[in-house]
């Protein structure tokens, strides 16, 4: 190889490594949102009970460091006792039983852009015609960079 072959051969090494630079200034986001239910509006607390055909507006505040971009809310029945990781508080349980007709509610909801702190307020009406018993009600929220977090809590559906 050439002298002036070998310097052409750097230089261009030299410039592909300086347009591979990085903007120094560039947060990046490490962190996940939060949820807290545990302030007097958030609902359902664990271990409560919902009796069904009554409304409930089910509550919990929610923030990240950057930009919140979206929630929801998950209720499934728990007649098998299964637990989640990030499940909150222990409550008694009904002996375990068969779904005939358990109520399952998922639902995803858009957060306005811009914003850090938001408080989830959905209003649900129990259904007359669910089985009763053990049910799991869980939030979660996903950030702007794709962080997301979660918490589950034991409640009761009553006649």
């Amino acid at each position: 190889m050439g002298f002036s072959t070998k310097y052409f051969y750097i230089l261009v090494l030299g410039l592909v490594l300086a347009s591979c630079s990085t903007d120094d200034n560039a947060a990046k986001d490490e962190q996940k949102p939060t949820i807290d239910i545990n302030y007097d509006e958030g609902f359902p607390q664990a271990c409560s009970q919902l009796v069904r055909g009554e409304t409930y507006s089910f509550k919990a505040m929610v923030s990240d460091n950057a930009e919140l971009a979206s929630y929801s809310l998950d209720i499934h029945h728990n007649f098998d006792h299964h637990t989640h990781d990030d499940q909150d508080g222990e409550c008694s349980l009904d002996p375990k039983k068969t779904a005939t007709n358990p109520w399952i509610f998922i639902e995803n909801y858009s957060i306005e852009d811009g914003l850090t702190t938001y408080e989830l307020s959905i209003s649900l009406t129990i259904p007359n015609d669910i089985d009763t018993g053990d049910y799991h009600c869980s939030f979660s929220v996903i950030d702007k960079t794709g962080w997301q977090s979660r918490t589950s809590v034991d409640i009761k559906i009553i006649e």
